[in-house]
């Protein structure tokens, strides 16, 4: 029996359409479950505290593990007249200084988690419709986060390490035993505290990136045949949540800059006063300890200005796609095709639109027809309406802020520059030459 032609044009649509919605789903799915297994992660360390009892165990388990253990480890952990191997009050000022910054990052990022969720925090549910789109960059981006952490927290650990088998090896101690169990405490201390500072500056890092996606996405947005106003549209949405990132994470990013700062500086100040031989046994964690706080740092500084960079460059592709348009345009209206449609020429670049010429028709080309006012009108009111676009993205760079501030590369050669200063000052200040 012979298949009707309507049923024949409509059994492939609904196979498709069965078939979209499949991959639609397993993309869900994958989603879903990378999203559960980053939430399992940070629910490990303490960062989802969404009721009472995950607040109290989460700071609980934080002040034994990563302030009371340490602090009961130093006292075991001495012994009488070896200050050549241990300096108690740089190891008092490291364990303050790394208490301090992971106990900011648990409290801001905490409290956004509380008050977003994971989803709306990262951001990754606001497309709805067309998310689907963004499906396997969005679990790239959040593998990446594991990666990131792991890249810079393995090669510090192994420092740390190194530095406490040193000790034991070199500090004499009544029991092995007992210098076995304190240096896999002192290790277990150390990893819990840093691992909570550095996913906090790795959570920034993947919100930006997060958003990166979107604004390089912009660009392709641009090549579609619509109205001026959705690309309006667009990038005040993506301004908007960019906004909203530098809402969340400016407290966070100002108390990270001033703690790590100001461990900076009180670790500078004491190794340059102590007048005691420093070396890599008592002195190492000095060393770890600012290894992995300006890693932190630039981790944060470095995912601030790649994105205020993607949202600065929008402007510049704005005025090249205006310019492009309007090029293909005037060409299209003097050679007499029709400009009543919304983004005439936008198919072709300039200067390689598909017009030939046979002998004949080269004879008559004094004949092209004039275009009419109502084309012209037309024309110009499109071009006006790019052009005030254009003038609004220049005018609206963006760029994510701390209270205003705008962190790109400005700010962060300013912010080199500061710690410059105080360095050269606690060095001048400490450090003097005699001449005889």
């Amino acid at each position: 029996m012979a298949i009707p032609e309507s049923q024949e044009t409509i059994i492939p649509l609904i196979g498709t359409s069965e078939t979209q919605t499949k991959t639609e789903l397993d993309d869900d799915t994958q989603l879903d479950h990378t999203l559960y297994r980053f939430e399992t992660f940070l629910r490990l360390f303490g960062f989802c505290q969404y009721s009472f009892w995950s607040f109290s165990l989460s700071w609980l388990a934080f002040l034994l593990v990563g302030v009371a253990l340490p602090v009961l480890l130093i006292g075991i952990f001495q012994c009488s007249n070896c200050d050549k191997y241990q300096i108690k009050s740089f190891e008092l000022e490291i364990l303050v200084s790394e208490s301090l910054v992971a106990a900011s990052s648990l409290l801001c990022i905490s409290h956004n988690l509380r008050k977003y969720g994971v989803r709306r925090f990262l951001f990754v549910d606001r497309y709805h419709g067309h998310m689907t789109q963004f499906h396997d960059e969005y679990m790239r981006k959040i593998n990446d986060f594991f990666h990131l952490l792991s890249v810079w927290l393995l090669p510090c650990f192994l420092l740390k390490t190194a530095r406490e088998i040193t000790r034991v090896i070199y500090v004499p101690q009544d029991s092995l035993w007992k210098s076995v169990a304190v240096l896999l405490a002192f290790l277990v201390s150390w990893m819990y505290s840093n691992v909570i500072f550095l996913s906090g500056s790795c959570l920034f890092n993947l919100v930006c990136n997060l958003q990166v996606i979107h604004f390089e996405n912009y660009g392709k947005l641009l090549e579609m045949d619509i109205d001026v106003s959705a690309y309006l549209e667009e990038h005040i949405c993506l301004t908007h949540y960019l906004s909203k990132i530098s809402h969340r994470f400016r407290i966070y990013l100002l108390l990270q800059l001033l703690l790590v700062t100001a461990s900076q500086f009180v670790a500078l100040l004491e190794s340059t006063e102590n007048s005691k031989v420093i070396t890599l046994i008592n002195g190492g964690d000095i060393v770890v300890s600012s290894i992995v706080e300006l890693v932190g740092i630039i981790i944060c500084l470095q995912a601030a200005a790649k994105i205020s960079h993607r949202a600065q460059g929008l402007a510049s592709v704005a005025s090249r796609w205006h310019a492009l348009i309007t090029c293909s345009s005037g060409d299209a209206s003097q050679l007499g095709i029709d400009n009543d449609t919304e983004n005439l020429g936008s198919s072709y670049p300039a200067g390689s639109l598909p017009i030939n010429y046979s002998e004949t028709d080269l004879d008559s080309i004094d004949y092209v027809p004039v275009p009419t006012n109502t084309q012209l009108a037309s024309y110009m009111s499109l071009y006006h309406k790019r052009q005030a676009f254009v003038t609004y993205m220049q005018s609206n760079p963006g760029g994510a802020t701390i209270y205003g501030w705008r962190i790109d590369r400005a700010l962060i050669n300013t912010i080199f520059f500061v710690e410059l200063s105080l360095v050269l000052f606690v060095l001048g200040k400490t450090i003097t030459f005699t001449t005889k």
